[in-house]
C-alpha cells in the first residue's frame, strides 16, 4: 500500500467513526512524499469540516502566579532553575482578574483559565484563584484552571466553584519528557489528570511541538492523550526564551507544523484542537490553512510569558478561516 494508499484508507474509517491504530498513527509520522504529505492535510480537512463545530473554541488565559517555580522545565521562562528576566509575584491582583473577566465579555471570549506557576497550588493561593473563577462563572464564562499537580482535596475546591475544566499539559512524548524535566514526570501529570477526570471535569490538556522531539514522539503525545479522553488539546509551537537550555533550538518548518496538526486531527476527530502559544511561527496563510486542517480553538490575547495576537486579528482570522467567533 501506498503512503497516499494508506491515507485515502484511515480517511474512510475515521469519517465511519472508527479509531486509527496505534501502527497506522505511526505510519503517518513516516510519510515524506510531498503528495502523500498533501494528501495527509485534504483528509485532516475532511474529518475536521465533518466532526468540527463552525463556532470556534475561545478562551483568555490570565498569569495568576508568575515565576518562582521550582520546576526543571527546559522550555520555561517561569523555571527558577534559570535566568530569563521573567516577571515574579505570588498572586494576580483581584481587580486584574476583575479586569480579565470584564474583557472577556466584552469581547465575546467563551472561557477564561487561570494559570499559575509552580508545581502546585493550595491554601490562600488556590482560596483566591476559585474566588476569582467563581466570579467568572457567575458571569456567564465557561471556567478553567492550569494549577499545577493537583490531588483531590485541591480538585475538589476548584469544582465546588463552579470550574468544569481542567488543565494539564503532558508537554511531550512520554519517551521524549525525562530529557527536558526531570523535577516530576509524565505519569504525575496522568494522576492529577486522572483525578480530575474522576470528580467529573473535563480536561484540556495538550504539550509543545518544536523541542527536539521527532515526528514519532509527537504521534506518541497524541497517542498518550488519546488515554486520557481530553476535550481540548492546546497545540503550543516552542517559544524559545533566552535563559533557558532551549534557547537555541532551530525553529519548525510550517509544513512540518502543519503535517503535526494533521496528524492530531486524524488522531482525534471530534476533540478541539486549540492555538496556543508561539502560532507568530506560522504566517497568516499558514494559520489559515491550520484551521482549516484541525485547529478549531485558540488561546487569545497576551499568553503567560510572550505576546499572543489581539482579539480583533483572531475575530478577522476566524472569518477568513469559515469559523464564527
Amino acid at each position: 500500500m501506498t503512503d497516499k494508499e494508506l491515507v485515502a484508507s484511515l480517511l474512510e474509517r475515521v469519517l465511519g467513526g472508527a479509531d486509527i491504530t496505534e501502527t497506522e498513527s505511526y505510519a503517518l509520522a513516516g510519510i515524506a512524499d510531498p503528495d502523500a504529505i498533501a494528501a495527509l492535510h485534504n483528509a485532516a480537512a475532511e474529518v475536521t469540516a465533518r466532526f468540527s463545530p463552525r463556532k470556534f473554541d475561545s478562551c483568555s488565559i490570565v498569569n495568576a502566579r508568575s515565576g518562582h517555580c521550582s520546576e526543571n522545565c527546559k522550555w520555561c521562562a517561569q523555571s527558577a532553575h534559570y535566568e530569563t528576566g521573567c516577571k515574579e509575584y505570588a498572586i494576580v491582583d483581584r481587580d486584574e482578574c476583575a479586569a480579565a473577566i470584564d474583557a472577556c465579555c466584552r469581547h465575546g471570549i467563551g472561557r477564561l483559565s487561570l494559570v499559575a506557576s509552580g508545581r502546585s497550588t493550595r491554601g490562600k493561593a488556590l482560596d483566591a484563584i476559585a474566588a476569582a473563577l467563581s466570579e467568572a462563572g457567575s458571569r456567564g464564562l465557561h471556567t478553567c484552571a492550569s494549577l499545577g499537580l493537583l490531588g483531590r482535596e485541591e480538585l475538589s475546591r476548584l469544582y465546588a466553584a463552579g470550574v468544569r475544566r481542567y488543565h494539564c499539559n503532558l508537554e511531550t512524548a512520554p519517551s521524549f519528557f525525562p530529557t527536558l524535566c526531570t523535577t516530576h514526570t509524565v505519569d504525575d501529570k496522568l494522576a492529577t489528570i486522572r483525578m480530575a477526570r474522576e470528580l467529573g471535569f473535563e480536561v484540556c490538556s495538550g504539550g509543545i511541538i518544536g523541542m527536539g522531539e521527532s515526528m514519532r514522539q509527537r504521534v506518541e503525545l497524541a497517542l498518550t492523550l488519546r488515554s486520557v479522553s481530553p476535550a481540548s488539546i492546546p497545540v503550543n509551537i516552542l517559544c524559545p526564551i533566552p535563559g533557558t537550555p532551549l534557547e537555541n533550538v532551530a525553529p519548525l518548518s510550517e509544513d512540518e507544523i502543519l503535517t503535526t496538526i494533521a496528524i492530531f486531527r486524524m488522531v482525534h476527530p471530534r476533540v478541539q484542537l486549540r492555538f496556543a502559544g508561539g502560532r507568530h511561527h506560522l504566517g497568516r496563510e499558514a494559520q489559515k490553512r491550520a484551521m482549516r486542517i484541525g485547529i478549531n480553538g485558540a488561546i487569545v490575547g497576551d499568553l503567560l510569558t510572550t505576546v499572543g495576537s489581539t482579539v480583533a486579528e483572531d475575530k478577522t482570522l476566524c472569518a477568513e478561516a469559515g469559523y464564527d467567533f
